[in-house]
């Protein structure tokens, strides 16, 4: 019949001749796989705008500093482990205060949005002024400068671009850096991003921003326990890699002539060239990529802040810090306000994160879940840690040689 010849014909248009289908390897969305660009997430879109709301930021940039795992009893009515411990990965993210430094409207065209004024704070930190700039010790630092000097006399025309966003922005985000001098990163070049207000008039947006201006914004202004949050990074590099670990492709069998981690056929003899969807050898990792609705475990305080330690629990009445013995591996010690999600995030430990309010509305029961933690590990993760604090190993290793020679 017709409709069988057309089948036969969409198949031997689109595969070649094979005993067993089966779903191709790596998605094709994430073409093409080479390097990032930059090294901070980005945030291509924002949540939407509820003018019920009242005015808040909408995302926040932080740092990874490592993972552990934490015991809890999951409340979620239905699922076979309610009521039951469960034992999960998280992941801790370091998170220092950011600055706003300065307020940009935009307005829609027919080509997306077009900024209709920009307004910069009086005074940057150097932190700052190093990311317009390669070379910061060779540099004249003459960024701002002008900006700076005449700022008392620029208060009018800075009054009438105040006016100009109120009447033509339809969107308002404030340009905030993170702060770098309050880590251990070997880097003093901080992170700048664009971060939306939602919520109220543009009016309320813009009281709301301007009070934001030269002010430090802690985590807890952005996210919530218990709430989810999106993830944006750049995954951890891989350099040069083969097809096999690339794309996820089956091996072949191990009597194959020249290897066998290799794609078998690339192609048909015409058309003459190599397909784009074929998969082929080539840059793996070091990706731009984007995690949605992470819950959010704990909302931990600065350990100067916190007495009685910022790992304790209601079960686990330990005092102690987030901070595993020995520090995170290839991170050290968590002093300032930090995140617990649940699972892995993109990227290496010290990359920077952008933490983004999830765009869909969360309603599903296990997003509604409160989280109640009953135990939180901190042992050493360089090897098989078997005590949570210095004071529980003193007592059990006892007194060591070490330990007379410090106190000689």
């Amino acid at each position: 019949s017709k409709a069988t010849v057309s089948v036969l014909y969409w198949k031997s248009k689109n595969m070649s001749h094979r005993k067993f289908e089966q779903p191709r390897h790596g998605h094709l969305g994430y073409l093409p796989r080479k390097r990032c660009r930059h090294v901070r997430g980005r945030v291509r879109s924002f949540p939407v705008d509820d003018a019920t709301q009242a005015p808040h930021l909408t995302a926040f940039m932080a740092y990874k500093a490592g993972m552990t795992h934490i015991v809890r009893d999951l409340d979620r009515a239905g699922s076979k482990m309610h009521k039951k411990e469960v034992c999960e990965p998280v992941t801790i993210v370091d998170c220092p205060e950011m600055v706003v430094v300065g307020i940009v409207g935009y307005k829609p065209t027919a080509r997306g949005l077009r900024a209709v004024s920009t307004l910069w704070a009086q005074k940057l930190s150097d932190s700052m002024l190093r990311r317009y700039y390669k070379s910061w010790y060779a540099a004249k630092k003459k960024a701002f400068t002008k900006y700076t000097s005449k700022f008392e006399e620029n208060k009018e025309a800075r009054e009438t671009m105040y006016s100009r966003i109120e009447k033509n922005a339809t969107v308002l985000r404030v340009l905030a850096h993170t702060q770098p001098n309050k880590l251990k990163l070997g880097s003093k070049k901080a992170y700048v991003a664009e971060i939306q207000i939602n919520g109220g008039s543009m009016a309320d947006k813009l009281k709301f921003a301007q009070g934001l201006l030269e002010q430090q914004v802690t985590v807890g202004q952005v996210f919530k326990e218990s709430e989810r949050c999106d993830v944006i990074a750049v995954s951890k590099g891989h350099g040069m890699e083969g097809v096999t670990h690339r794309w996820g492709v089956s091996r072949l069998p191990r009597k194959s002539h020249r290897g066998l981690r290799k794609v078998a056929c690339i192609g048909a003899w015409h058309p003459s060239r190599v397909a784009y969807t074929v998969a082929r050898a080539g840059q793996n990792g070091f990706h731009h990529r984007t995690e949605l609705n992470k819950k959010i475990y704990k909302m931990g305080e600065a350990a100067a802040k916190c007495e009685k330690g910022n790992a304790t629990t209601s079960m686990d009445i330990t005092e102690k810090h987030i901070t595993p013995l020995g520090g995170f591996p290839h991170y050290g010690v968590v002093n300032n306000e930090y995140v617990m999600l649940k699972g892995s995030v993109p990227g290496p430990v010290k990359r920077v994160l952008t933490l983004r309010r999830p765009l869909a509305p969360q309603t599903s029961r296990a997003a509604q879940e409160q989280v109640s933690l009953k135990f939180i590990d901190t042992s050493s993760k360089q090897g098989h840690g078997h005590f949570q604090t210095q004071a529980e190993r003193a007592k059990f290793m006892g007194t060591r040689k070490k330990d007379i020679q410090n106190s000689a």
